[in-house]
C-alpha cells in the first residue's frame, strides 16, 4: 500500500471555512464580462504598476457611483450603505504553515490613485505584518485553531454589524486569473460582501473596434452581486460603469 502523506489542517485556513459558511445564504446575480483593457495594460506595463490596483481603483469608483450595490441588511433589517468603498482583496503571503491568502482591506478605493494602491498591495505582500489585516491574522489565526467554530461565529456576527463591516470592507475582489495566465473567468463563493469581483485572465484576442477586426488585450471578469439587497437595474448600471472605467484609463487617477 502506498504511503499517504498527512498534514495538520492549517489553523488560519479555518477563517476561509468560516467565511464560506457565513455566506451560504447569499443569492448572487452573476455576470461574466469581457473588457478591452489594451490601453490600461499598456500604461500599467510602462509604469510597472499592479493590474489588481487598477481594477481596485475602477471598482471603487463604480461602487461610489452606484452605492446601493454594496448595501447590506443591519440588525433591524434596514439597508446600510457606507459612504466610502473599502475593498477586501486577497494577497498571497507567507505564513508559518506556507502560503496563505490574506484578506487585506484597501481603504477609500474610490479616491485613491493606481500608483498608491499598487504600492500598498506590494508592501502588504512583502510585509503583511505592516497592515492591520496581517496583525489580526497573526493574533486570531491561533485562536481559530484552539476554539472550534470561532470563525463561523465571528462571520455570523459580522454579517449585520456596521462596526465589523467597517473593518472587513463592503466589497470583495480576488485576482485569481493573474496567477494562471491566459484567458478565463471564474465563479467564486460570496461571503460577507454584497459585491464580489473576480478578475480572471487577460489575453490577446480578435476584437471589433470601429467596425474593424483588430487584436486587443481582453480581460475576463466576473461580477457577483447579492440579489437579496440589489435589483437587476442598479446591478446592470454598476456593471456598465465598471466596464467604462476599465476601458478608459483616463477616467481614473494614476
Amino acid at each position: 500500500m502506498e504511503r499517504i502523506e498527512r498534514r495538520p489542517f492549517p489553523a488560519r485556513r479555518k477563517f476561509v471555512v468560516g467565511a464560506m459558511r457565513a455566506g451560504h445564504r447569499m443569492a448572487p446575480m452573476v455576470a461574466l464580462v469581457q473588457v478591452d483593457v489594451t490601453r490600461a495594460w499598456q500604461r500599467l506595463e510602462g509604469e510597472d504598476l499592479s493590474p489588481t490596483a487598477y481594477v481596485l481603483a475602477c471598482v471603487g469608483r463604480a461602487v461610489a457611483a452606484h452605492p446601493e450595490v454594496h448595501a447590506y441588511r443591519d440588525w433591524l433589517g434596514r439597508l446600510a450603505i457606507h459612504p466610502r468603498v473599502d475593498i477586501a482583496t486577497m494577497i498571497e503571503v507567507k505564513s508559518s504553515t506556507g502560503l496563505f491568502p490574506l484578506a487585506h482591506v484597501v481603504r477609500n478605493t474610490e479616491q485613491r490613485s493606481v500608483s498608491e494602491l499598487s504600492h500598498e498591495l506590494r508592501t502588504t505582500k512583502t510585509r503583511p505584518e505592516s497592515g492591520r489585516s496581517g496583525r489580526l491574522l497573526k493574533r486570531w489565526g491561533r485562536l481559530a485553531g484552539w476554539i472550534p467554530g470561532v470563525t463561523s461565529l465571528v462571520y455570523s456576527l459580522a454579517k449585520r454589524s456596521s462596526t465589523v463591516r467597517q473593518g472587513t470592507g463592503t466589497v470583495a475582489l480576488s485576482s485569481v486569473g493573474m496567477m494562471i495566465g491566459g484567458s478565463g473567468a471564474a465563479i467564486g463563493v460570496m461571503t460577507l460582501a454584497s459585491v464580489l469581483v473576480l478578475v480572471g485572465g487577460a489575453a490577446d484576442r480578435p476584437w471589433v473596434v470601429d467596425g474593424e477586426v483588430t487584436v486587443r488585450r481582453i480581460l475576463d471578469i466576473t461580477v457577483q452581486i447579492d440579489h437579496r439587497v440589489v435589483d437587476g437595474g442598479p446591478a446592470g448600471r454598476f456593471g456598465a460603469t465598471l466596464r467604462n472605467l476599465l476601458e478608459n484609463p483616463d477616467l481614473v487617477d494614476w
